[in-house]
């Protein structure tokens, strides 16, 4: 069963966030400079504008929110929208931006960055330690996206969306080598989330679908969406066994977009199995 949790939609959105403490879901509108929330029970949204194009958004362990805008990781006060830069991460390269990013079990910040051309394999996968310092974990990527781990922490999973979604070994927070996990020839992965259960799930930007991975990269399970570019995903809801699916409406013509109502809108997805909580940046 496929419901839908927005009423107004983004023009990009992407990395939905569930804070079990408040049951809010948030999610970035990308194009739209924005950082938006909805109360699963309540109803009740809020926006907040910010300075440059937000990437992806996480929790912070000691209040707040983090959000990887196009330089850095910045702060945000939910209480006054207050945001401030906290750790410089692409030292000034125009060329490129940050985007989709989530936590380790450790409040680590991972975070892709992109080649704003979309052409050139300039960007990289960077981890933010919860004292500031900065590693680059990754590099030879063209547009970094959904990035999550198993369960023991052990493989850590990545996507570049033009093609593959890698898989790494992760040793003391260290990931090693990448390998190929799973790869589109009609579409690009994009961001994606790991179950409980161990399985990837990942959108796929202009695929229609979001695609469940079983840990050996075997397709599981597919799931066709009423959208043409779904975008992130991630489990919430009081037993986190609701899949909330962020969509786009960027780049579709006045007919696609008429062909396809809920583009744009966050979409509730039954899927049958939960997830887990979403780890808070410790810095």
């Amino acid at each position: 069963m496929i419901d839908v949790l927005t009423s107004s939609p983004d023009i990009l959105g992407e990395c939905p966030l569930y804070d079990a403490a408040t049951d809010t879901l948030y999610r970035v509108d990308i194009t739209g400079r924005a950082l938006r929330a909805r109360g699963i029970a309540t109803g009740d949204e809020r926006e907040w504008p910010v300075p440059l194009e937000p990437g992806s958004v996480a929790l912070r362990a000691g209040g707040g929110l983090v959000l990887a805008l196009e330089d850095a990781l910045w702060s945000l006060d939910p209480a006054t929208g207050a945001v401030a830069k906290l750790v410089d991460i692409t030292g000034g390269d125009g060329r490129v931006a940050l985007n989709d990013g989530r936590c380790d079990a450790a409040g680590r910040f991972w975070v892709g960055s992109y080649d704003r051309a979309e052409t050139a394999a300039i960007g990289c996968l960077y981890v933010v330690d919860v004292d500031g310092a900065v590693t680059t974990a990754l590099t030879g990527v063209t547009v970094g996206n959904g990035v999550d781990w198993s369960p023991d922490g052990s493989v850590a999973y990545f996507t570049d969306s033009a093609g593959e979604i890698v898989a790494m070994d992760v040793r003391d927070g260290v990931p090693g080598p990448p390998r190929r996990f799973a790869y589109d020839d009609d579409c690009s992965p994009d961001g994606l989330v790991v179950d409980a259960e161990g399985y990837v799930w990942s959108t796929k930007w202009d695929g229609w679908r979001i695609v469940r991975y079983a840990p050996d990269g075997r397709v599981d399970r597919t799931i066709e969406l009423p959208v043409q570019r779904p975008t992130a995903a991630t489990f919430g809801g009081p037993a986190l066994d609701t899949l909330y699916v962020t969509t786009a409406t960027y780049g579709l013509d006045a007919a696609a977009r008429a062909a396809q109502p809920l583009a744009g809108l966050v979409l509730a997805v039954d899927v049958g199995v939960s997830g887990r909580p979403a780890t808070p940046y410790g810095g």
